[in-house]
């Protein structure tokens, strides 16, 4: 097994355009993701005492352990709601998906 893959989970706003989050998604990418993955959700939600059901945009970056720290405060200063869902876990990958992972560090972005 590989040293395992960080996975970071965030929502965007869904009255972005897919342009946008596509922008969005490539400044992750040149912050330290190696893939990013978006699609619409449904999001059901308690804010302010009320319940809220809203589509949103469902991003998924993998990135390695060295890289985990960067994206993270690129999305805390870039995000665009008040309090947005910023999720990160280590999953375990296959040995070459970890490997490539992994390579991106010693690229340069």
């Amino acid at each position: 097994m590989s040293e395992g893959v960080v996975v970071i989970q965030t929502t965007l706003p869904s009255n972005w355009e897919e342009y946008r989050v596509g922008s969005f998604c490539q400044n992750l990418i040149e912050n330290g993701a190696k893939c990013v993955e978006y699609s619409e959700v449904r999001s059901m939600y308690e804010w302010d005492g009320k319940l809220n059901s809203e589509k949103e945009w469902r991003i998924e970056m993998k990135c390695s352990a060295v890289k985990k720290a960067v994206l993270l405060n690129f999305l805390e200063r870039n995000h665009p709601y008040e309090l947005p869902q910023i999720l990160f876990h280590v999953a375990e990958s296959s040995e070459a998906y970890g490997r490539w992972v992994q390579y991106h560090d010693n690229t340069s972005v």
